[in-house]
């Protein structure tokens, strides 16, 4: 029988953390698979505005339009798809235009809250009639009854919930411009740098930082919420301490695990670093701080949200001009972080292996999940009670199986590297099976094989319950790809 791994919290406590990990889940769902049309619109802003690089006057018309309508279109489209797939994405997108229409600001959060609504609503109506329609009347009634819930929501969302989403919109941008003034925004980093290294930093990014960048970048041409969060610079400092100053494998590892975070954007890899001495925290904290105040100091902005967090997509949307600031800050709160990190480690006692997989764990513990990174730096045999869900190709089950889907809770990162593993060595072995990778809200029905965490399995198993399922450790396991491949060979 599978064990589970969760970690032992109590009962409430536990409770509330699942709630606010599928809530930051739910709210960066919305907006992750749509980051190409933000980009997209970040660079037209960047390059067509009348302070752009390429300032063109006609193509400038693209930005407004883009930001106040198809954007919060997206986003409502997907949130409406992920309670009630495809006509629950219709009716959430068309509720969303009461919001759009009754604002004149970009309607990010209306839209996060109509489109979940409006697909939410419409699942409730087609169970409702549920056997009830005659044989020959399915698609009026189909139709009909959609058209009807999204005309009432939209007017309700104009009449009630635009207003009122107005003026929490303004109470924010006003408490964040009250505390960019007072020159207090980095202080932030007090709550932002322990929340991502906690379970938050979807929540925190893509679910309040982002939609409010978006609303200032698009009065203002750039905004330096973007970068509070998805500063890479706290985490290197981290790990170039541990290159220098570490021992076992936190030393061996933290050159690799500096490439992924800063040039892949991947910065789970090193919470586990911060987790094996808490009081490295004071050094992420401190980081973050440095940059966020380099960045005040020259005024430096993004045109959209880096995604993921590497030094590549922070070049690439930093707004004209603010190349060399926007680097400073990142190099300014590396050499911060790095700093402290350094005088904690050289006065601690040594830290190895063993301690690396201890905060591995730890930091799986916080999260209330498994963590497909911090598998890496935990011992294969731990237990040596692997189940027989973890032994991944003991259940696969015969039959042509054309497509495996890699889901986790947004389908990007780490998942998209277990997916790229898996998919090199099904081309070498020379099956002809698609192998891709997505949220778990967004499986495909298509899909024949679905690989999650096992402490995800059971979401997965609740959204494609007819499907095969295998649960991993982590999604870095190559040995048990190995296992799934050869099964594959063997069974086709």
């Amino acid at each position: 029988m599978t064990q589970e791994q969760t970690a032992p919290s109590n009962g409430a406590k536990s409770g509330i953390k699942a709630k606010i990990q599928r809530m930051g889940s739910y709210l960066s769902g919305m907006i992750m698979p749509n980051i190409g049309a933000f980009i997209a619109w970040g660079i037209i802003t960047a390059l067509f505005i009348e302070d752009g690089w390429l300032p063109n006057a006609e193509l400038a018309e693209l930005v407004d339009p883009m930001v106040l309508y198809l954007l919060p279109l997206l986003i409502a489209f997907t949130g409406g798809r992920m309670v009630y797939d495809l006509r629950g994405g219709v009716v959430g997108a068309t509720a969303a235009m009461g919001v759009i229409v009754g604002t004149d600001i970009p309607m990010f959060i209306g839209a996060m809250i109509m489109g979940p609504l409006g697909g939410y609503v419409i699942k409730q109506v087609d169970r409702l009639f549920e056997g009830k329609v005659k044989s020959g009347f399915e698609m009026l009634v189909n139709n009909f009854s959609a058209g009807i819930v999204a005309m009432i929501l939209t007017i309700l969302a104009y009449v009630g919930v635009g207003p009122a989403v107005l003026g929490l919109n303004q109470v924010l941008a006003g408490g964040v411009r009250m505390i960019v003034d007072a020159g207090l925004l980095p202080l932030a980093s007090i709550f932002i740098e322990p929340g991502k290294v906690l379970f938050l930093n979807n929540a925190i990014n893509h679910g309040i930082l982002s939609p409010l960048g978006l609303q200032e970048t698009s009065e203002a041409g750039k905004s330096i919420l973007f970068m509070l969060e998805a500063n890479p610079g706290p985490g290197l400092g981290v790990l170039l301490a541990f290159m220098l100053f570490g021992s076992g494998m936190a030393k061996q590892s933290a050159k690799g695990a500096g490439i992924i975070h800063f040039f892949g954007g991947i910065h789970e890899i090193y919470f586990p670093y911060i987790l094996m001495k808490p009081l490295l925290l004071l050094a992420v904290i401190g980081g973050g701080m440095s940059g966020i105040f380099t960045f005040s100091l020259f005024n430096a902005g993004l045109v959209a949200a880096p995604s993921p967090g590497s030094i590549f997509a922070f070049m690439a949307m930093a707004a004209r001009g603010d190349h060399v600031a926007v680097l400073l800050g990142i190099l300014v709160a590396t050499a911060v972080s790095f700093a402290i990190a350094s005088v904690i480690l050289r006065s601690a006692k040594d830290t190895g292996n063993e301690d690396l997989e201890e905060a591995a764990t730890k930091m799986q513990a916080m999260k209330g999940k498994k963590s497909s990174v911090a598998g890496n730096f935990t011992s294969q045999n731990e237990g040596e009670e692997e189940t027989a869900a973890e032994k991944g190709a003991e259940e696969l089950s015969a039959g042509k199986i054309n497509k495996i889907i890699f889901a986790c809770d947004a389908g990007m990162g780490s998942s998209a590297m277990g997916a790229s593993i898996l998919k090199n060595k099904v081309k070498k072995a020379g099956l002809d099976i698609e192998v891709t990778n997505k949220a778990i809200n967004q499986i495909p029905d298509d899909a024949d094989l679905i690989i999650t965490h096992k402490d995800l399995t059971d979401r997965a198993k609740a959204k494609q319950p007819d499907k095969q399922h295998i649960s991993v450790d982590n999604f870095m396991n190559s040995a048990k790809y190995d296992e799934i491949v050869n099964e594959l060979k063997d069974s086709q």
